[in-house]
Formats: C-alpha cells, structure tokens, sequence
C-alpha cells in the first residue's frame, strides 16, 4: 500500500526534581520522516483502523521553543550515520530554531572501535573541530566520547544506565560533562513483548532471538528476557551475531533449533539490520518482536516499546540549553514515560497469523 502519511507518535519522558522524583514533562509529538527504508507502509491509529477508515493521524508540530543565536555554533555526532535518524537529529534541531548548514554546523565523528588509537583521534578530532557539544547517542559512543574528552559537554541520545556505568552521578544531578537522554525498556517490557506474541501464537513455547555481542549490556538484556519467558513457560535462546553477514546463519540456527518466535536484542548495529531481520523472519515464518516501534515500521510484527528518533528529539532540547549557556552537570537526564505497542497486519497476514482482536484493540498504532 502506497504511503499516504504516517502517525506521529506521542511519546512521553520525564525527569527527576530536586528530589529525585520524576516529573512527567510535556508531551511531544514526533515525526517520523518518510524515506526509503519506511518500506511504504501505512502507519495508522488503532481506532481508525478498527473503524475501517484510512489515513494517518497528525499532530500539530511542536513549535520553536527559542531564538537562534546569530553565530554559527559547531557540534560533532558520534552515531551511525543512518538517514532516518539525521532527518530526526534535524528536525529536532530545527524546531528549536537551529538549522543545520545555516547558524549550526554538524560534523560526523568516526570510531572504530574500542583501541586507544580510535580513541586518541577521536579525541583529536574534537580538538581539531572546534566542537562545542559532541552528540554521543548509544553507550558505545558515549564511552568512547567520555574517554576522548572531560571537558566538552557530551548529550546522550539512548544509553542505557548511565549511572551504573559511570557516566553520570545521578539522573537529577549528572555532575559531570554529561547529561541527555537515556533509554532502558526494563524486565516489565520484555514480559510485554512475550505476552504479546504468545498472543499472536497460541501454544508458543519456544524463543529465541539475536543479539549484538559488540553492545554492552546484551547479556543483561538476554536474560531479561530468559527471565520473562521462564516465568511464562516458555524457552529464550539468544543467538550472538558480531556483522551482518552473521545474521542469515543466526536465523539458520534458530530455526534449526525449533524456534518458534524471536525477539530481536537492542543496538545499534540490530536497529539498523532491522530490514535484513523482517525479511529473514518472514522467509522462515517467524514473528518477530521489538522494543522500539522502528522494527515494525520495517516488516516486523509488533513492538512495544518507544521510538528512536523521539529520542533525538528530546536530545535536540538538551543541545538548544547548553549552546545556550547551561552546563551538562546541572542538566536532569530524562528517561522515556510512555511505551506503545505497535502491530503490523501485513507481516501477519504473510505469516499466516490471525491476529487477536483483543490485541489489535490494545495497540496504539496498527500498519496495514
């Protein structure tokens, strides 16, 4: 089905006061930008789908929050250069009156890996850049920013426990060079995912599902969801992939093993490889679950979670207040509020699946 517009997500965050509390913030509307990777499906909300109208549904655009400065402000990414997250870094960016290539200039750092030479030039890029605020948005790049500079501020876009990895001292008072978003969908998630797809496939008992070995915290998240399968009677195998081309034999390998559903790891490298994943999942008849709704977006059945680039957008806050003035330290993280579960009828119908009502009913966006 030809794209006619897709839904923007609500998506809410929140962060901690003086107390610590969390303090549920506005909610924002995120928009997804139509690009090639979107497979031309039709993003639309869960009522009107039930209804049996068409179209997507929008939300007005969040208004620009505060006047550029007059010079050109210069910042670095250190992030895969994916399009569909360059178009939510802009957008962001933009509403907030920062337009890239005009008062704002952004350079892509690269890092290769873990090694001191990667990250001397990386440190060395900085310097040489000029840069006043380094974007680092999974907790490999803010590892390697961390490590390649103490002094200019750093904004986070999706780590996952900047606390217990030492990035920050605390989510109300990061105290350091570093503060943004961070992005943990928890154990409760992962139960989320399982119900859902033993919905989807009555009898399940068997999942399995791939993972990035290079992502930190990829066994914690493995056995989050070993933990939520075991409690429901089910079997969670996670199967380590390192590239690419390790995804088809993983897939081999699961089905080999009798899988019966899979639930696709956290990362970078996963959300990227997230088309080679769908269409692996559909040749070999398995539904395939996410935490974040970019998944299904791709080809795959469901996700309950958030999305990606309304991380960015939440990030972009974070760049407007410190090219502003304000210090990272003195900066609240915020976290994610809001989780959405969103279904893809087309991938069922080619799964053979007939979904249960009661699920299209809970789902806030459905793709047809």
């Amino acid at each position: 089905m030809a794209s006619e517009g897709r839904a923007r997500p609500s998506v809410g965050y929140a962060t901690p006061d003086a107390t610590g509390a969390m303090v549920e913030l506005t909610t924002s509307h995120v928009r997804h930008q139509a690009d090639s990777e979107t497979g031309g499906h039709q993003l639309i909300s869960r009522r009107r789908f039930l209804a049996g109208g068409g179209g997507a549904v929008l939300a007005a655009p969040l208004a620009a929050q505060a006047q550029p400065t007059p010079a050109v402000r210069r910042i670095g990414v250190v992030e895969a250069d994916a399009k569909l997250l360059v178009e939510a870094r802009k957008e962001g960016l933009r509403r907030l009156g920062w337009i890239e290539g005009e008062n704002i200039v952004v350079e892509q750092l690269r890092w290769g890996d873990r090694s001191s030479a990667s990250l001397k030039k990386l440190a060395q890029d900085i310097v040489r850049l000029k840069l006043e605020l380094v974007i680092a948005s999974t907790d490999q790049h803010v590892t390697a920013a961390k490590a390649a500079t103490s002094t200019v501020p750093i904004v986070m876009v999706y780590a996952q426990d900047p606390v217990g990895q030492g990035f920050i001292a605390s989510l109300a008072r990061p105290g350091s060079n570093i503060t943004g978003v961070t992005w943990d969908p928890g154990p409760e998630i992962r139960g989320k995912l399982v119900e859902a797809l033993a919905e989807c496939r009555p009898g399940l008992s068997r999942l399995a599902g791939p993972v990035d070995v290079n992502y930190p915290g990829y066994r914690t998240t493995g056995l989050a969801v070993e933990t939520a399968a075991r409690v429901r009677g089910m079997t969670f195998r996670a199967v380590e992939v390192r590239e690419a081309g390790a995804l088809a034999g993983a897939f081999t390998a699961m089905v080999k093993d009798r899988t019966e559903a899979i639930i696709v790891g956290d990362g970078p490298f996963l959300w990227t490889q997230r088309h080679r994943i769908a269409e692996l999942a559909v040749r070999y008849r398995l539904p395939t679950a996410y935490t974040y709704r970019e998944g299904p977006e791709a080809g795959g059945l469901l996700s309950y979670g958030t999305s990606i680039p309304a991380a960015w957008h939440r990030a972009a806050v974070y760049i407007d207040k410190i090219l502003r003035g304000a210090k990272p330290a003195d900066l609240p993280v915020e976290q994610p509020t809001t989780f959405e579960l969103v279904v893809n009828v087309k991938t069922a119908k080619a799964l053979g699946l007939t979904l249960p009502p009661a699920l299209l009913a809970r789902a806030d966006h459905i793709i047809e």
